[in-house]
């Protein structure tokens, strides 16, 4: 399986993993997103009656993932909100440096 999802990837010219080979830990968050997608909405809101209707559903589920989820370890924020956060204040360290 493994295999024939690297092949893919590569004949679709995509980068197959920005990890070292052999280690696993640059897919477990990806699974684990993967994993969670499914359960949220493939399962819960189907059956499917199309392509765009999974499509749509999928928009959906990622900006409330990254706009509108009060994720608590960030201070109850979305992680959006937490992202744009850290680069202003990054930013603004450059500028005073």
């Amino acid at each position: 399986m493994a295999l024939r999802y690297t092949e893919r990837l590569v004949g679709a010219g995509i980068e197959p993993s920005v990890g070292s080979v052999g280690v696993s830990y640059d897919n477990a968050l990806a699974e684990t997103i993967n994993a969670l997608f499914k359960a949220e909405v493939i399962h819960r809101r189907g059956p499917w009656r199309s392509f765009e209707a999974v499509e749509y559903a999928t928009l959906e589920w990622v900006d409330w993932y990254n706009h509108r989820r009060l994720l608590g370890p960030i201070g109850n924020v979305p992680p959006a909100e937490a992202e744009a956060r850290y680069h202003a204040h990054v930013g603004g360290q450059a500028m005073a440096a």
